[in-house]
């Protein structure tokens, strides 16, 4: 009975949001867009606003009451207090919250200093501490560039000055959860968006442009403070990934029916720079970066698929694929580095493009990879506990047991094959070597026995003459001629020979 292939399928609906607006989901966002999700964090955060306003207005109702009763009045002014104090803070970050990024864009009423270049004021650190951290190279060098991208537009400048102000005032909120710190860059993002739109009339490859170079000069600038920060539990996720995939070092092409063949020389180069690229993606800084690495090993397998299959790619030998890679390769920091996308790149690239599709392929592809169990590789639960445990190894010779992906046996099985038609050959050429030597010493035996015939042939025939001396030509004649006719009798008989006559005419 023929086993039936169970692949690794995954419908085109499931990468969309949840929400069916029709972009990219992740598996960050529960499933959704980062667009739906910001409005459901939004409505969750505010509800969780009122809900901290009804629990600070009853405590502080309750301790009204309490210090009423006991007619502590300076006691219960004194205990108020902080209370009002909260309430003010707590109005205080309401309304920071809604201004934060908008302040940015108000147009200063102060008129600049006169300066030989409207960026070399910007440009210059500022004497605080922040100046001091963002000294390094990489971000001078991302400076230097955002500038002299900038000049050419005519609000380049306005542009720089609130990229700078809101980079700056993010250090400051390195406290603050990575939700939050996401949220304000996305805030800004979106903001300075919607202002470009007008500006260029709509012209979108404009807007995306200068997008792009905005987020390459802030989170290059941000990097240290935002990528994995302590406020999070990214390392220990990265930690928990890293010891999966060590652990999943057994699992083989054909358990995950992959339509991949490493034996021609152009798939296995495909794979190993596909490998390469995805290990690259870490040390990036830019979300746009690490994506442009991701997209890459993407078409580097779907290039290793085409040349096996001799025919286009599909979505179901992709996503397998990509698995396999991902298992070979083992990312650093893996998790950190999707976080680290999904919180701070360009939401249009992730919503939409095919960067957008590969990222989301890639989170599918580490969820089935933390929820991988026996029954996603046709095994037994015992028998994936134990190869998970590395108390025994997957030995498929007889292929009778379990179903397998596709006709034929498992690696293993065909090492096992090949050994046993080496071993095959070897006898078989200990044979010919032995029917070779035999042929040798039939030849010696045959020549032998050839040389002792002909012997004995020369032995029974001895000569009875020997050879005669040696004479003229002549006399041999002669003397051949009388022994021919020596014997004849009636030589004597015979007439005489005819002489020539001359005839005269």
């Amino acid at each position: 009975m023929m086993s039936q292939r169970r692949g690794i399928h995954l419908d085109q609906s499931e990468l969309l949001c949840k929400k069916g607006c029709g972009f990219y989901g992740n598996t960050a966002w529960q499933g959704l867009c980062s667009k739906c999700w910001r409005e459901e964090n939004q409505r969750e955060k505010q509800k969780q606003i009122q809900e901290d306003w009804a629990l600070a207005e009853r405590l502080q109702r309750e301790e009204e009451e309490a210090y009423a009763s006991r007619h502590q009045k300076t006691q219960s002014q004194s205990t108020i207090t902080p209370f009002s104090k909260f309430e003010e803070r707590k109005t205080k970050e309401k309304s920071s919250k809604v201004h934060t990024v908008t302040k940015f864009f108000t147009p200063s009423t102060k008129t600049p200093p006169k300066k030989d270049s409207p960026f070399e004021a910007q440009s210059s650190p500022s004497p605080s501490s922040s100046a001091g951290r963002h000294s390094s190279v990489d971000s001078d060098h991302a400076t230097r560039e955002f500038i002299d991208f900038l000049k050419p537009l005519k609000s380049g400048r306005e542009i720089f000055k609130q990229c700078r102000a809101f980079t700056e005032s993010m250090v400051y909120k390195r406290d603050m959860g990575a939700d939050e710190l996401s949220e304000c860059v996305q805030d800004f993002y979106q903001n300075l968006s919607e202002r470009l739109q007008t500006q260029f009339k709509g012209s979108s490859d404009h807007v995306e442009a200068v997008m792009d170079e905005v987020e390459k000069y802030m989170m290059t600038r941000l990097y240290k403070e935002v990528f994995c920060p302590e406020t999070t539990d990214d390392e220990k996720k990265d930690l928990a990934i890293q010891k999966r995939i060590r652990a999943l070092h057994w699992v083989t092409i054909e358990m995950l029916c992959v339509p991949v063949d490493e034996e021609i020389p152009e798939v296995s180069d495909s794979v190993v720079k596909a490998i390469t690229d995805v290990i690259e993606m870490d040390s990036k800084r830019v979300p746009k970066d690490k994506l442009a690495c991701i997209t890459r090993c993407s078409k580097h397998i779907f290039n290793a698929i085409k040349v096996s299959k001799k025919e286009a790619a599909s979505a179901d030998d992709f996503l397998p694929t990509l698995i396999y890679i991902v298992l070979k390769a083992n990312p650093p920091r893996l998790q950190s580095n999707i976080q680290y996308i999904t919180r701070f790149c360009n939401p249009s690239r992730l919503m939409t493009g095919e960067d957008g599709y590969y990222f989301t392929n890639l989170c599918c592809a580490v969820a089935f990879i933390e929820k991988l169990d026996g029954q996603s590789l046709n095994l037994s639960t015992e028998e994936f506990e134990l190869y998970m445990s590395g108390q025994a190894s997957p030995n498929w010779p007889q292929a009778s047991g379990a179903s397998s992906c596709s006709p034929g046996s498992t690696a293993l099985s065909q090492v096992h094959k090949r050994l046993d038609l080496l071993t095959g050959l070897g006898e078989r050429q200990e044979r010919v070597i032995e029917k070779a030597r035999q042929l040798e010493s039939d030849l010696i035996d045959w020549t032998d026995e050839v040389e002792q015939k002909v012997q004995s042939v020369l032995d029974s025939f001895p000569g009875e003459t020997k050879n005669p001396p040696a004479t003229t030509t002549s006399e041999t004649t002669s003397a051949e001629s009388s022994a021919i006719d020596a014997d004849n009798i009636e030589n004597e008989l015979l007439p005489p020979p005819l002489q020539p006559q001359v005839f005269a005419g």
